[in-house]
């Protein structure tokens, strides 16, 4: 995840703060069930409204929680399919609050109404990310059932009333960039606290969908918008949040952005370069891609992944298996690939001189479309002048 907000500190305050050091665990995002309510194009999971075998009980599901504390993991970002539907997601909630980690809950949103938004708001729920991926048409396609806009919406607005947290997420294609613009405006209408703008992943019916990608221009153009709608609302005092997910080359991308926009600031030549510094600084420390470092997943049989998007590569099973013993396998080629500092990633990422923000970008994306884990990411949206790319 790249956290847009956090970096343009570095340009909007005098002090920002110092970057956070990293985890010590990962961040697991899981998977309770693949079953869902919608069929949406993108869908990584490639979940369906039906009954799927195996999946984990609610107590094996709560003795999951209980390894993964004591991994000391402490943010479990619950998915689905839709979480919702499981019949225990309240239970779970409940006890993953107990052991004081931090929960955040990624829904379509079309679930949450007035006869549950009591229990929702009384789970606990750090964070709530409701999908919303353009305007109602646009929308209501994309996640094929009509209705379904008008439901999220509703959704966030319960969330709202309730004081409970909640972002927009949002995955980016061809066919919605341009409702972009509408969506932030959107955000601000409904004072909605997070942005959250992911690129598609060719995985799952996303794998499928990978024509439905956004260009490059238009790609660049989304992500300029955000950079510019949130320092502005930095600049505002807004207490809102701007994230990007699963595409790495943000972050060069915001350097070259910032560079060019401070350049129009009133600020001398020493204080441009002091915030331009810092913030390259804080990029090299965040380092790009974390699959398989700060990101895990755990499937809804229990399985663990580098990351949402390698469902085609078990780690492990977590009821055969601790998730420590699991995680911390040396003897895993792709988990030792993708922990190799730097990693050695081939093509143009090969000559690349912002490798070292970026990381080699999305792994999921080169194989998906390559068949070769370590080739460029065809994701990257960088031309080779701007990367410094050396032909050879």
């Amino acid at each position: 995840m790249f956290r847009i907000s956090q970096f343009m500190r570095c340009l909007t305050q005098e002090s920002p703060p110092p970057f956070p050091s990293p985890p010590k665990a990962p961040v697991i995002i899981w998977n309770l069930t693949r079953r869902c309510n919608l069929t949406c194009r993108h869908c990584y999971s490639t979940s369906a409204n039906t009954h799927f075998h195996n999946e984990l009980t609610t107590t094996e599901a709560k003795q999951v929680m209980d390894d993964l504390r004591a991994a000391n993991v402490s943010v479990l970002i619950l998915s689905g399919g839709e979480p919702l539907l499981r019949p225990d997601i309240y239970e779970l909630t409940a006890y993953a609050r107990a052991l004081g980690f931090f929960v955040a809950l990624s829904t379509n949103g079309t679930l949450i109404n007035k006869n549950n938004i009591q229990q929702v708001t009384n789970a606990q729920f750090n964070y709530v990310g409701i999908s919303v991926d353009g305007l109602e048409t646009t929308h209501d396609q994309f996640r094929q059932q009509t209705g379904s806009y008008q439901a999220s919406l509703a959704a966030i607005n319960y969330c709202k009333q309730a004081n409970i947290k909640v972002g927009i997420r949002f995955t980016l294609t061809e066919q919605n960039a341009c409702e972009l613009p509408q969506l932030l405006d959107l955000m601000e209408d409904l004072h909605v606290d997070k942005f959250y703008l992911s690129h598609l992943n060719y995985s799952g019916r996303g794998k499928r969908s990978a024509k439905l990608d956004a260009s490059k221009r238009i790609t660049r153009n989304a992500i300029e918008l955000l950079f510019k709608r949130s320092y502005q609302h930095l600049i505002e005092q807004r207490n809102t949040d701007f994230v990007t997910g699963n595409n790495d080359a943000d972050g060069p991308f915001l350097l070259q952005w910032a560079k060019q926009h401070i350049a129009t600031q009133s600020l001398n030549n020493t204080e441009r370069k002091q915030k331009i510094k810092l913030l390259e600084q804080h990029l090299k420390q965040w380092g790009g891609n974390a699959t398989g470092i700060h990101i895990a997943n755990i499937d809804n049989m229990g399985n663990v992944h580098p990351d949402s998007y390698w469902w085609s590569y078990s780690l492990g099973n977590i009821k055969d298996k601790s998730f420590n013993k699991i995680w911390f396998d040396n003897n895993d080629t792709l988990l030792a690939g993708l922990r190799e500092h730097p990693r050695r990633i081939t093509g143009r990422c090969s000559h690349c001189q912002q490798f070292s923000i970026c990381g080699g970008n999305t792994r999921t994306r080169s194989y998906a479309l390559t068949g070769d884990v370590w080739g460029e990411d065809p994701g990257c949206y960088l031309h080779d002048n701007e990367i410094a790319v050396v032909q050879v």
